[in-house]
């Protein structure tokens, strides 16, 4: 027999005893039995990819060849693995011919694991090969090796599965059972030839990767139509292997006492390595926990977002650990109202946030769908867990308690989906309170959870709960932050007397979400109104404090009607007297709509831009610039620039234009040609805005935006009278209202109208020292009715007794009127009332 042909063929299931029992003839015993329990060994498992890379190296990999996990996932597994390389002859005292269609070679310092496994490393192979091969391992001596590799096909970037075990383990009988295992070879057999072969199925999973249900079922079935891996004894003996971990430790810690006590034997130190520390058989169960923790801990907790946060939490444990993984969090941490306070119990309702499976899709969606609420029965182990912050196994959920759990669910029988599975629930803790806790289920098939998995799990939770806290903090406070900054900014109408209005305001991204940026706008007598955006330097709590009150002021110095220059010169006074170190832009415009004009000053802001109606063009309008308010000492400008109706103005702050590392007036162009653009709406238009400058990346500073569009008042929608100083003049003052509201056919809002004008003017005929008084309708959305006198002195609303002649007028005017109020002018006071027009 030409023995490098005899060295290259594969053992197949063809081979040896499956040949026999093809001819009829039972397996004879070879002339020394196999020591006994010989096919329980530790079993080495690499995976090899698509690119010829180490995707899995198992611990037994790392006993076996001396190379960490870390350092062998990625590589090239032909530099890893060794493979043939010129064959030496075999041994006198090991006859070549009795390994039955195998490969035996005995290498140097770098053996290789023989022929057959180079040519699978380069998929030259389509079917399964084994050989031995004896190789050197750093610090140990030269080992015996198994090796069974098996190509894989499927979906998956698997390619290659190799197992490989030391021979030497299987040396622990008599002298006949050692020469017996000197002439073992590796091989291949139909499983289904051994007694207990389905129990040898089932445990043929746990040498895998961890991985999916499907990915494992496809990986064994593969496996087992190729051939379960066997030790051959002779051509007729074979024993099927059965994975025993717990082999390994015995043969490491029995070689490591021997190399202990050589060196103390010689009066050497023993080395730490050599140190007996007294692990148990679970070492290597406990170390890849320990893995699989740290693994998990760098997968959660990459972002403060709290939805992101518990999907990550839930997707780390499917399906390495789990099955099937949901997630529950009370109801408060999912509103983010701040730390829950007290023990749950029957009425607290937990929030499903995430769910995670390996079934098919959509199968548990519709059953247990993402977001709805519920609360557990004290009888159920999700009360037990969330109650006493302890996890709760269920080996196997029996019949009774998967009716028990499926009678929370209205309408909807999940027992199919959770009986006969194995459950672990482990609560999510933070400072000793339950946040929330996590169901994991597995399949069936699957191994089921233990009291190391219970350990694993509780610790997975403790992890992940502090990670949900985090983000649950985070949350929480940026929910105080934005609650605060809507507080504070004005939800101004968007429609005022001649103008409608449009704002946008965008939080900072990256220097805290509150900040001092505002915009607003007050209602002013004569149909004007105030339109003013500010921005006060710095960003948190102390420039939000700053913003409220600049704000607040501006809103009462605008009451008093003072003119634009002035009030910037009073609030600027205010900055100081508030406190050093507090600096503002402020921008303030008065939009008059009867006479088409605006009146404007700036205090260091951005200069707004106005868009014409006529062509369409935008324009930067140069105002004097003014320092910052709390700057202190120096004036104020104000200018008057015309406007047309349909005019656009837009004011905005800093943070919308200014990128670092570019020109500010880059941002200006921008804005002013984006303010331009054509919209359908006010709406439309602020996003046609924010999107052509808050694309541009790089944004830090928060944004405020405010747009109005200046439809104007045309003259023949205002009407004034003036009346001397007659008390004969109130009825010539209703007379005219009454004429002038029929004249615009407003007739059935004559009646009200003239009752509170007769009020106003005789209260003005009563306090005026000159005269004359006058009364001005303006027509729009509503009915505005201004009286003017020259008196300073505002009125105010008094309770008039039965016996009272005064006090009564500005009674019936709160009752009729949409709206009312006074404001001082420049000759006296203004007293004025709103009222609403019939729609038509």
């Amino acid at each position: 027999m030409d023995r490098g042909t005899e060295r290259d063929a594969p053992f197949s299931r063809g081979a040896g005893g499956e040949a026999a029992d093809r001819a009829g003839r039972a397996p004879a015993r070879a002339n020394s039995d196999p020591p006994v329990d010989a096919g329980r060994v530790p079993l080495a498992v690499v995976v090899v990819d698509r690119e010829g890379l180490v995707s899995h190296w198992s611990t037994g990999a790392r006993r076996l060849f001396g190379v960490g996990k870390d350092e062998a996932i990625g590589r090239p597994a032909i530099d890893l693995l060794p493979v043939a390389g010129a064959l030496p002859e075999p041994d006198d005292d090991l006859p070549y011919d009795d390994f039955p269609g195998g490969a035996y070679s005995e290498y140097g310092a770098y053996d290789g694991l023989g022929p057959g496994l180079d040519s699978s490393l380069d998929r030259g192979l389509g079917y399964p090969a084994a050989g031995r091969a004896r190789l050197t391992v750093p610090e140990r001596d030269r080992v015996d090796v198994l090796w069974w590799a098996y190509p894989l096909v499927g979906p998956g970037t698997e390619r290659l599965l190799v197992l490989a075990a030391d021979a030497t383990v299987l040396r622990q009988g008599e002298p006949a059972d050692a020469l017996a295992v000197e002439r073992v070879a590796p091989g291949f057999a139909v499983h289904t030839d051994f007694p207990g072969a389905q129990e040898l199925a089932r445990r043929l999973p746990e040498i895998l990767p961890s991985m999916s249900v499907g990915e494992s079922a496809r990986i064994v079935g593969q496996v087992l139509e190729l051939g379960y891996p066997v030790l051959e004894f002779s051509h007729n003996d074979r024993v099927p292997v059965t994975p025993d971990w717990g082999v390994a430790r015995r043969v490491e810690r029995r070689e490591r006492r021997e190399h202990a006590a050589l060196a103390a034997a010689e009066g050497l130190p023993i080395p730490e390595h050599l140190a007996d520390d007294g692990d148990d058989l679970e070492y290597v169960a406990v170390r890849e926990r320990l893995e699989f923790l740290n693994e998990v801990s760098g997968r959660i907790g990459t972002s403060l977002d709290l939805s992101r946060t518990v999907v990550e939490v839930s997707r780390a444990v499917v399906p390495r650990f789990t099955d099937v993984a949901g997630t529950y969090l009370r109801e408060q941490v999912v509103a983010g109202e701040g730390f829950p306070d007290g023990v749950p119990d029957t009425t607290t309702m937990w929030h499903r946030v995430a769910l995670e499976h390996t079934d098919e899709p959509g199968r548990w969606d519709d059953v247990v769908p993402v977001g709805e609420a519920m609360p557990f029965p004290a009888h159920t182990p999700f009360f037990q867990c969330m109650t006493t912050g302890e996890p709760v196994l269920v080996p196997r959920i029996g019949e009774q308690l998967g009716h028990a759990i499926a009678s929370q669910f209205d309408k909807r029988d999940i027992r199919p989906l959770i009986t006969g599975r194995s459950m672990l629930v482990v609560p999510l803790k933070a400072r000793g309170v339950v946040l929330g806790f996590m169901i994991m289920l597995r399949h069936p098939e699957r191994v089921e959870f233990n009291d190391m998995d219970r350990v694993t799990g509780a610790e997975l939770a403790a992890r992940a709960g502090l990670v949900l806290d985090n983000a649950r903090m985070y949350t929480y406070q940026e929910s105080v932050a934005e609650t605060l900054q809507d507080s504070m900014l004005p939800h101004i109408p968007r429609r005022m007397a001649g103008c409608d209005i449009a704002t946008r305001y965008l939080p900072g991204t990256l220097l805290g979400r509150v900040g001092g940026d505002w915009f607003d706008s007050v209602k002013l007598h004569g149909a004007r109104t105030a339109l003013v955006v500010g921005d006060v330097m710095g960003h948190g709590l102390n420039s939000a404090a700053m913003m409220g009150q600049l704000r607040t002021a501006v809103q009462t110095m605008a009451a008093l009607d003072l003119p634009p220059a002035q009030l910037l010169r009073n609030l600027d006074d205010l900055a100081q007297r508030l406190g050093d170190g507090y600096l503002a832009t402020c921008l303030y415009a008065v939009y008059d709509p009867i006479v088409g004009e605006l009146h404007l000053a700036n205090a260091g802001h951005i200069p707004p831009v106005l868009v014409r109606a006529a062509d369409g063009r935008s324009e930067l309008l140069e105002l004097p610039t003014g320092a910052p308010i709390g700057v202190g000492g120096v004036p104020f400008e104000a200018v008057r620039v015309p406007v047309a109706p349909g005019d656009r103005l837009v004011m905005c702050t800093d943070g919308l234009v200014e990128m670092r590392g570019e020109d500010i007036g880059v941002g200006l162009a921008t804005l002013c040609e984006s303010a331009a653009h054509p919209a359908a709406s006010m709406d439309d238009a602020c996003d046609t805005i924010i999107r052509a400058l808050n694309t541009r990346g790089g944004r830090k500073d928060d944004v405020a935006l405010l747009m109005a569009r200046l439809g104007g008042i045309a003259p023949r929608d205002v009407a004034e009278r003036r009346f001397p100083l007659d008390p004969a003049e109130v009825g010539r003052a209703r007379a005219a209202v009454r004429e002038q509201l029929h004249d615009w056919g407003l007739g059935e809002s004559a009646g009200p109208a003239e009752l509170m004008v007769s009020e106003l003017v005789t209260n003005a005929l009563r306090h005026s020292r000159r005269g004359p008084v006058a009364v001005r309708l303006i027509r729009g959305d509503t009915l505005l009715c201004e009286v003017d006198d020259d008196d300073h002195e505002l009125p105010t609303l008094l309770s008039a007794g039965p016996g009272d002649e005064v006090g009564r007028g500005l009674r019936v005017v709160s009752t009729l009127a949409r709206e009312w109020g006074a404001s001082r002018t420049r000759t006296g006071k203004s007293v004025w009332f709103e009222l609403t027009l019939p729609r038509r």
